[in-house]
C-alpha cells in the first residue's frame, strides 16, 4: 500500500493530535481562525508563508520541525543519514507564481534545505520584496531560463545548465527570463541558523497542498 504523501493540512493535524488540541485551542494558540484551520487540515484551503510563519513563531517550533513527520521513538544520533529526494513525496507549497517543493523533508536539523521550484513571475511587482534570509543558496536551472536580480549586482539570465551562487542575505529574486513563461530551478540553501526553514517560509505566495504534477 502506497504511503500517503505529506500536505501542510495533515501535518498541522498531526501536530495538533500530539499535543491534545482541539481545533478551538489550536486557533487561540496560532492566532488562525477555527475554521481556516478545519478547512487547511482538510486541504480544502491555502495558507500564506506569512501564516506558516506565524504558526511556527505561536508554537516556538522550528519550521522544520513543522514540517517533518514525527518519529515513533526518540531521535538516536545519527551518522550516517540519507534520505531520497523525490518530487512527489516532497511537501508542496504552491502560489500563483511560484510552486515550491521542499524535498527530504523527514530529515531533521539539516544544514542544507534542497528545494524545487517551478517559477512563474515575470517581474518584479509580481515577485514582490527582494528576498533575504541566513545562509548561502545555489540555484541551478534545470528547464527554461531565469533572470536573477540581487540587490548589488546587475540582473542577468540564466539558462538550462547554468547556475549562480550567492550570499544569500543580499537581497535577491528569481523571475521567469523574458519569453519564458515557466521555469524550473533546483536550489540548495545552506544555513548554521536553525531558523533557515522559517527565513524561506517568508516568500511570497499563499497555498499549501500536496506534492502533486498536474
Amino acid at each position: 500500500m502506497t504511503a500517503q504523501h505529506p500536505t501542510i493540512g495533515s501535518l498541522l493535524r498531526a501536530l495538533r493530535a500530539r499535543n491534545g488540541w482541539t481545533l478551538k485551542e489550536m486557533s487561540e494558540r496560532t492566532g488562525i481562525p477555527l475554521s481556516t484551520l478545519s478547512k487547511v487540515e482538510n486541504d480544502r484551503l491555502s495558507l500564506t508563508y506569512d501564516k506558516l510563519l506565524q504558526i511556527s513563531q505561536r508554537l516556538n517550533l522550528r519550521m522544520s520541525e513543522l514540517f517533518a513527520e514525527p518519529d515513533a521513538s526518540s531521535e538516536p544520533q545519527v551518522t550516517a543519514r540519507r534520505s531520497i529526494a523525490r518530487i512527489e513525496d516532497g511537501v508542496r507549497v504552491n502560489t500563483p507564481n511560484y510552486d515550491y517543493y521542499y524535498l527530504c523533508t523527514e530529515l531533521r536539523r539539516k544544514r542544507m534545505i534542497p528545494v524545487l521550484t517551478r517559477v512563474r513571475a515575470t517581474t518584479l511587482a509580481q515577485f514582490g520584496e527582494l528576498v533575504r534570509h541566513s545562509g548561502e543558496e545555489y540555484i541551478h536551472v534545470i528547464e527554461g531560463a531565469v533572470e536573477v536580480h540581487t540587490e548589488f549586482y546587475d540582473p542577468i539570465v540564466l539558462r538550462a545548465g547554468e547556475g549562480v551562487y550567492i550570499d544569500s542575505n543580499m537581497g535577491h529574486a528569481y523571475l521567469a527570463a523574458p519569453g519564458c513563461e515557466e521555469a524550473l530551478l533546483l536550489g540548495v540553501c545552506s544555513s548554521a541558523d536553525e531558523q533557515l526553514m522559517e527565513s524561506l517560509l517568508t516568500l511570497h505566495g499563499d497555498t499549501g497542498k500536496p506534492a502533486a504534477r498536474k
